[in-house]
């Protein structure tokens, strides 16, 4: 894993929403594997038309759209689904590889895979007995 003190999956950042408000409109999951992470978004009741996944500068952009399902007649009494347009953005870090990022979208779950850069990745040291010349290097 590599070194840090700042999980970007543990503080997302929301630029310009509340934590509350961006998780309320794009709850997500995410689990750490040995080698990439796995984010879940719920996104139930939208079509896979109206979803958008982006990486741009190291941020992971997910943003969705819910049109209103009301016609003109129809008068509301309980709104507690969101609508409109729904965005959630993710800081990646050095530390993922943000050109392989892989999405799918199945039974209204929105999977993004982010696999971690292969600079990040544990490696075995090898170790010399000629000091000399790795101090010269």
């Amino acid at each position: 894993m590599p070194w840090t003190s700042f999980d970007p999956f543990l503080y997302p950042r929301t630029f310009g929403r509340t934590a509350g408000v961006a998780r309320a409109a794009l709850p997500m999951d995410g689990i750490r594997r040995d080698g990439d992470v796995v984010l879940r978004f719920d996104l139930p009741g939208i079509s896979l038309e109206d979803i958008d996944v982006n990486v741009d500068r190291g941020v992971l952009s997910v943003s969705a759209k819910r049109d209103e399902e009301n016609t003109d007649s129809d008068r509301p009494f309980v709104r507690e689904r969101i609508t409109g347009s729904l965005r959630r953005r993710i800081y990646l870090g050095d530390a993922y590889d943000a050109d392989q990022v892989e999405a799918a979208y199945e039974n209204g779950v929105l999977t993004v895979r982010v696999p971690l850069a292969e600079k990040a990745k544990a490696r075995k040291v090898e170790i010399g007995n000629d000091t000399k010349k790795m101090i010269a290097a």
